[in-house]
């Protein structure tokens, strides 16, 4: 009887959070070495059937590249990174496209029907969801260089349309980091940043990183703690004192973009915690970080 009424107790704490957030969009972005792991890629997308179960309105963007790097590889593609880029030739953005879209999207896909939910499969690039142009990257050490790094791109505009239409049928859209130029080329973005600006297009509620620490940590002394919440101005501050480096950054500056675009809260979170989406969204306390303006 006490587990039944522990059980009820959770949903009660939950109910109000459900009630704030029916029919919101809630961005989340899933990625790294995690997507290779088969309980943690099954608790993600649970969650996520969840969400869209309670009335929410979930969109997931997904990355990669550890499949491509092996797609490259049986290819025999040696990967090579600029700067944390993927260097990416024609022959290399092949096969981003043939992976990203034709293999981890269809698997993601696939899983949220096997959970009872309902997915479709959206390419930034096919879809004409996300028009991209070629980044233009200088190398750090001499800012006069400029880097060639291929068909990578950075985002120029969201059509947020035809993501609301999927999402208003009860749907789930899992959409692959893929732009498309002027010129019909297909672009490779960077997840963290595709999410955060299709977060800004849509206006999302929330905007929710899965990675594979806590959140933002400072250490006090010989012990490390997480910073369950912080604005943007703060932050600029961690990051000025090199508290906030590595790769943590990109997931940083791309919260801070989509709150100033008008996400109204970003949040950095463990995936190895079992429910830890879940535990974040509808619990009083949370477990990660959350950003705010």
């Amino acid at each position: 009887m006490e587990k039944a009424i522990s059980k009820a107790a959770v949903l009660i704490e939950a109910m109000p959070y459900i009630q704030r957030f029916r029919d919101k969009v809630v961005v989340i972005k899933f990625g790294g070495n995690a997507m290779s792991d088969k309980a943690i890629n099954d608790n993600v997308l649970r969650d996520i059937v969840f969400m869209e179960l309670v009335g929410m309105k979930p969109v997931l963007v997904h990355g990669g590249g550890s499949a491509i790097s092996e797609e490259m590889k049986k290819a025999g593609k040696e990967p090579v990174f600029s700067n944390g880029l993927r260097v990416t030739d024609i022959e290399t953005i092949r096969i981003v496209e043939k992976t990203l879209f034709g293999s981890v999207n269809r698997e993601l896909v696939n899983s949220v029907k096997k959970f009872g939910g309902r997915a479709k499969p959206v390419s930034g690039n096919r879809d004409r969801i996300v028009n991209a142009a070629k980044k233009r990257f200088f190398d750090p050490e001499n800012p006069d260089k400029e880097i060639d790094l291929g068909y990578v791109g950075e985002v120029k505009k969201v059509n947020p349309a035809k993501i609301i239409k999927i999402c208003d049928a009860g749907v789930i859209p899992v959409i692959a980091p893929l732009g498309y130029g002027k010129k019909g080329e297909i672009f490779n973005i960077n997840a963290d940043h595709a999410a955060a600006e299709i977060a800004a297009a849509l206006k999302a509620e929330k905007l929710v990183f899965l990675t594979n620490v806590k959140g933002i940590m400072v250490n006090r002394g010989e012990e490390e703690y997480l910073i369950p919440s912080i604005n943007v101005r703060e932050i600029e501050k961690l990051k000025k004192s090199k508290v906030i480096t590595g790769g943590m950054l990109p997931k940083v500056d791309s919260c801070i973009h989509a709150v100033k675009e008008g996400v109204h809260k970003t949040h950095i979170i463990d995936v190895k915690i079992q429910h830890s989406l879940l535990l974040e969204i509808f619990t009083d306390k949370g477990i990660g970080t959350e950003i705010i303006i």
